[in-house]
């Protein structure tokens, strides 16, 4: 017996938006998209890239990666299975029934282009440096002391008087319920 052998193969993949879809795409996967306006055989770019996984770098847009181009080849145009649409309204002997086919592109992937982002890094760094001189500025001891008796609630609410009721006699109630 010969037993198989699996390797885990680390696949860079991207994670793109077409025609309102996300899809996961990979060198050399097709896929079916909705009906795009192209020739067959003629070459697609996509420029909505969301996510790249590139053996296992993970970069993620926000909301999308700059200068990263998905490329394909429009295969073919196809019309996908026919859905049927069944409506009734019962006891009103109403019955409708439609069908739908949906216009496909079949498209390859024929490569994901990550191109080096510029690095931004030593600019974050600057900017969390300001950020916590400010922090050490917002949080001296001269100005805590002053926030804290300026939001006490004995000073914005007036104190509420509560009334205290009294025990009614025994007297006077037996007087009522024998009247």
């Amino acid at each position: 017996m010969q037993s198989e052998i699996k390797i885990n193969r680390i696949i860079m993949y991207a994670i793109v938006e077409i025609a309102g879809q996300q899809f996961k795409v990979e060198k050399g996967k097709k896929i079916f998209v909705h009906r795009l306006d192209a020739e067959n055989g003629k070459k697609v770019e996509f420029d909505k890239v969301l996510l790249i996984d590139d053996e296992g770098k993970i970069t993620i847009g926000e909301p999308v990666i700059k200068d990263t181009v998905i490329e394909g080849m429009v295969i073919d145009h196809v019309r996908g299975d026919k859905v049927i649409v069944f409506k009734k309204k019962r006891r009103k002997g109403y019955k409708v029934t439609k069908g739908h086919r949906q216009n496909f592109t079949r498209v390859e992937i024929l490569s994901i282009n990550e191109k080096s982002l510029p690095e931004k890094a030593p600019a974050k760094k600057e900017t969390a440096h300001v950020k916590a001189e400010t922090v050490v500025e917002k949080k001296s001891p001269e100005q805590k002391p002053e926030a804290k008796k300026s939001k006490t609630k004995k000073e914005t609410a007036p104190a509420k008087k509560t009334a205290v009721k009294k025990p009614a006699d025994k007297e006077t109630t037996k007087g009522k319920a024998s009247k």
